[in-house]
């Protein structure tokens, strides 16, 4: 072991990983920083530190498989049988880890699903273990097993070969393989294909951006800014309020992929001073332009408008998408390399339940991602019905079905005390949304 104490000291440098990958080059060159000018104000340059990220190569080879089960058995007479299929790999420990499912195909015991795509370093290697477990459909999230089978890339490319399927089975109640109840079910891979394909990675120094966007909700039930309990309180000890918290979080991580830093900020839910409810203001209480100058901006607007509006209602988030989206729009129609995301911080149940539907589904569409953070004790059920996780995309009152999940949900209660921060669950979605987009346009990196 290295005894630190007894080694010079020649200094420290810090920066954010989306600084390094955004350069041309992937490459960042900073200054290094003793101790001493750290505290000091007047800063002694101490050298300098060279930064390079590369991208391993099989992060970049995919697999695309097509599915279909035949003979599927029925879970339940008096209700439709709606599979989908989860695929998971088996980490070192034993634990099953999910990194694919397939869309829910709607009362079907024989259903064909459309193509999934598989990263090899997910997965590890084509040797690796994986399970693909059928699953019926339930909108309490308690789906139903109705087979699987555990094989390896490889072997799943032989089963698409040889064009023969592979009998699901039931695991047994005591663990043992061979008490396993095998099915008559069948799982067939109808199509197996390997390509390299461009990543998150590859668009960034590419000349593509991502822009940010903020909605925030002044509701009345967040409470009296001006009363402790209040969600919106501001504390004099500089502790940040939730809305402050998931700004900064998430802002700090997507400011280094802007280049201008100047963000769209909304308010909803309040009256602005002499006016009517709005259900999308400016934050930054201009009549002509809704773009703030860095995090710092979006945090004084914020501050600001606590002092100028009064909170009211109801919830509503279709204005305030469907701003995002025409911005999202008139970026595509000028040719722009942009791709837009959308932080809404909100302490209640949506009220314009459909209308945020609808808004949803038309900005599938477009580059355009809509984080939701949930803040305070409210029920959010329904909330995450706007959130695809579940298994099936949203749907329009015209039947109309979202090209992409663009939608993450976050309570941000549940995060607080788990293992992970806002950030990383609100982004964690975030690349594939982008990829899914890119790909469904043929749309190229500038390399």
């Amino acid at each position: 072991m290295l005894e630190l104490e007894d080694l010079q000291f020649l200094g420290e440098a810090t920066c954010v990983l989306s600084q390094i990958i955004t350069q041309p080059d992937q490459s960042l060159t900073i200054d290094l920083h003793t101790e001493d000018s750290i505290r000091s104000t007047l800063s002694k340059n101490s050298g300098k530190l060279s930064v390079h990220a590369e991208e391993c190569a099989s992060s970049k080879t995919a697999v695309e498989m097509a599915f279909r089960c035949s003979d599927l058995e029925y879970k339940d007479l008096f209700t439709r049988n709606d599979p989908f299929l989860l695929i998971s790999k088996v980490a070192e420990g034993g634990a099953q880890i999910p990194i694919c499912k397939t869309e829910v195909i709607r009362n079907d015991l024989n259903p064909i699903w459309k193509s999934v795509f598989l990263n090899i370093q997910q997965v590890g290697s084509k040797d690796n273990p994986l399970i693909i477990e059928c699953y019926n459909f339930n909108s309490n999230g308690k789906h139903d097993l109705m087979g699987r089978v555990e094989r390896s890339l490889a072997v799943l490319e032989n089963i698409h070969n040889n064009g023969q399927g592979e009998n699901l089975f039931l695991p047994s109640a005591g663990g043992q393989s061979h008490d396993n109840k095998v099915l008559k079910s069948q799982l067939f891979v109808d199509k197996f294909t390997e390509s390299v394909q461009y990543t998150f990675l590859d668009y960034l120094p590419g000349g593509f951006e991502l822009n940010f966007m903020v909605a925030v909700d002044f509701t009345a039930s967040n409470g009296n800014p001006r009363l402790p309990d209040s969600l919106h309180y501001i504390d004099p000890s500089g502790r940040p309020n939730a809305y402050q918290k998931a700004i900064v979080e998430v802002g700090e991580v997507l400011q280094f992929y802007d280049s201008d830093k100047r963000f769209p900020t909304w308010g909803f839910g309040a009256r602005p001073i002499d006016g009517p409810v709005s259900h999308c203001f400016n934050l930054n209480g201009s009549s002509h332009y809704c773009e703030v100058e860095g995090i710092q901006g979006i945090m004084m607007a914020y501050t600001s408008a606590l002092h100028n509006v009064s909170l009211a209602g109801p919830t509503l988030f279709g204005p305030v998408i469907s701003n995002a989206a025409l911005i999202a729009s008139q970026s595509v129609a000028n040719g722009g390399r942009k791709y837009f995301v959308l932080l809404i911080i909100t302490d209640g149940v949506v009220t314009d339940l459909q209308e945020t539907k609808e808004a949803i589904v038309k900005a599938s569409d477009l580059p355009l991602s809509i984080l939701i953070v949930g803040v305070g004790g409210a029920d959010f059920k329904e909330m995450e019905v706007l959130d695809a996780d579940k298994g099936e995309r949203l749907e329009s009152s015209y039947g109309r079905v979202a090209s992409r999940d663009v939608v993450q949900f976050v309570p941000f209660r549940e995060v607080q005390s788990g293992e992970f921060s806002v950030v990383q669950a609100l982004l964690a979605e975030l690349p594939s949304q982008f990829l899914t987009y890119v790909r469904s346009r043929n749309i190229q990196p500038s390399l």
